[in-house]
């Protein structure tokens, strides 16, 4: 089952149960009036919804053409947004680029942080920021949506409580990041509004695919219409959704809503070592600071620089007959004109273009803005 939510004028939408090929909808209202209000009683509404979509699919309720612009992100606000880093591997690289060893708790306590989740971006929202100097990254990751948990969970618990799979751009301000890390107390202004995919699936629209904790498909990022990662999304995932489920319920329950993320889709080179861009032959990467990290690895610098007013990313999976599962995010960064202008005078002039500084240790902040435990 594919669920979406369209735009109706109010805050959080309307619910539609949404056609395996992601071309129609029906009207879910007479189930649920949102997503939020079916996650709150999915036991009982799964499946009315379930028995909607089957009988979208023969054409036996009305339907409406399915337009992705007209899409909110599935949950346009959630209870609790939580965004791992289960791919260590661009953990891994980050650290390489500056000369800092690998923690070896790193490969078996994920790295999670709690981001804004009261205004998330629709699909096709620009991204709008006030300076291209904050350095603005895009990362493609995929995320789960899931029913209560108990605190304290097991892994089992916690694999039952996924409903809905989604993709989602982790919007992140790259140089921003290192002073705010610096001072010990999280992201804050350096993780702005996340967009997700058009639709949300059910773990059994996946088929195979899914194997109870990842995602065995390419997720497929392009940048100003270029291939830019194709990186599988089932491979070098150290820790599997219900781990990070498990791992975030471990001193408090979790509601009926909570989306989890993955981090940043990650996979490492066919040799081992960090992996190529899609044009030298590789996979490519899903956000632009793992492909500066590999630049200063390779090269002593980066080259590729964060994104600037007029790029377009666009983020999206398909199935294996290259059918769109979710349909796909498509935003451009443009400048914001809105209030809160004066940032400029304060932050524009004064946030140098990122860089790494090797270092052989720690320390109490990153070196640089690809240097900090991203998500």
């Amino acid at each position: 089952m594919k669920l979406a939510t369209l735009r109706n004028g109010a805050r959080d939408g309307r619910l539609v149960v949404v056609s395996r090929d992601v071309t129609r909808a029906t009207d879910a209202g007479a189930i649920a009036a949102t997503l939020q209000d079916a996650l709150d009683d999915w036991a009982r509404v799964a499946p009315s919804l379930e028995a909607l979509a089957a009988q979208l699919e023969i054409g036996a309720v009305p339907a409406e053409r399915f337009h992705e612009h007209d899409a909110l992100s599935p949950l346009p606000r959630a209870f609790q947004w939580l965004d791992g880093s289960a791919y260590v591997n661009h953990v891994e690289l980050v650290r390489k680029a500056r000369g800092a060893e690998m923690p070896p708790s790193f490969w078996s306590d994920p790295l999670m942080y709690q981001g804004g989740s009261d205004a998330f971006l629709a699909p096709r929202a620009p991204i709008q920021m006030a300076d291209e100097s904050f350095g603005i990254d895009f990362e493609g990751e995929a995320a789960v949506i899931i029913g209560d948990v108990a605190m304290g969970a097991s892994r089992e618990a916690a694999a039952a409580a996924i409903i809905l799979i989604l993709l989602v751009n982790d919007v992140s301000l790259r140089n921003l990041i290192p002073a705010e890390l610096a001072k010990g107390f999280g992201f804050l202004q350096s993780k702005p509004s996340s967009a997700f995919s058009p639709v949300a699936v059910t773990p059994g629209e996946l088929g195979p695919a899914w194997d109870g904790g990842k995602v065995h498909f390419p997720l497929r990022v392009s940048l100003n219409g270029a291939p830019f990662g194709r990186a599988n999304a089932g491979v070098d995932m150290t820790f599997d959704f219900p781990t990070l489920i498990a791992h975030a319920a471990k001193t408090r329950p979790l509601t009926a809503g909570t989306i989890i993320g993955s981090g940043t889709v990650s996979n490492k080179g066919a040799d081992g070592g960090p992996g190529r861009s899609i044009a030298d032959g590789g996979l490519g990467y899903s956000c632009l600071a793992e492909i500066r990290t590999v630049e200063t690895i390779l090269m002593g610098a980066p080259k590729t620089p964060f994104m600037r007013f007029g790029d377009t990313v666009r983020i999206e999976m398909q199935d294996a007959d290259g059918h769109s599962i979710f349909g796909a995010i498509e935003q451009t960064v443009e400048r914001y004109a809105g209030a809160g202008r004066s940032c400029d005078a304060e932050v524009g002039e004064s946030v140098p273009t990122a860089s790494f500084v090797p270092a052989s240790g720690g320390g109490p902040g990153p070196a640089s803005s690809e240097d900090a435990p991203d998500a």
